[in-house]
């Protein structure tokens, strides 16, 4: 799975974590507008936000685990850290999507008192501390193509324009994904080349 994505055109991902979806909500929009049930729209958010949220995390994954091994020998990055921090925001997030599907917007009934402050006080810790794991995958991946790209651990000013572009990657995908074509190429040629 992890050389797919490497592999992958732009267009590709773009299509997978965009494309679909938003045809989905469109199709979907048009049977709100006509059924009588109008639930349709929300009932089916849930199961898009994991379609694009899933594609975005293995890119993520693709580009950190698939392209370690590319790491020039002084880099310090830890895949450890990586896969641990990888895992928290995806769990919330599924914890999150998961929880508004079966008790958020389609339960009759409020929620007991008390519990949505408790519900506040236990979520926004774990929204910060994903937002943290979230920009430490950015960090991760763009400093990982920077130094597979010069053959040497790359300082902040050297991959700050991939950080930037994997934090807006509906932008940044198109410029990113080609220069993780061409490390993915050189290390199929080199494989072939050793062998």
């Amino acid at each position: 799975m992890i050389k797919k994505f490497l592999k992958a055109k732009h267009w590709q991902i773009f299509l997978i974590m965009y494309g679909i979806p938003i045809l989905f909500q469109i199709i979907l929009l048009g049977l709100t507008f006509t059924s009588d049930n109008p639930i349709y729209i929300f009932s089916t958010f849930p199961i898009f936000m994991i379609v694009s949220v899933g594609t975005l995390f293995g890119w993520f994954w693709s580009i950190g685990v698939g392209l370690h091994n590319r790491l020039p020998q002084n880099s310090n990055l830890n895949l450890k850290k990586f896969k641990i921090f990888f895992f928290i925001p995806l769990i919330y997030i599924l914890f999150i999507t998961f929880s508004l599907m079966t008790v958020g917007i389609f339960s009759d009934s409020p929620p007991p008192n008390g519990m949505v402050g408790i519900g506040i006080g236990i979520l926004i810790p774990l929204h910060l501390l994903s937002m943290f794991c979230l920009f430490y995958l950015l960090y991760f991946c763009s400093k990982t193509i920077k130094s597979i790209e010069l053959n040497r651990d790359a300082l902040f000013g050297d991959y700050a324009a991939e950080f930037f572009l994997l934090w807006f990657f509906i932008i940044g995908i198109w410029i990113i994904q080609p220069k993780i074509n061409i490390i993915a190429n050189e290390s199929t040629t080199s494989n072939i080349v050793n062998i």
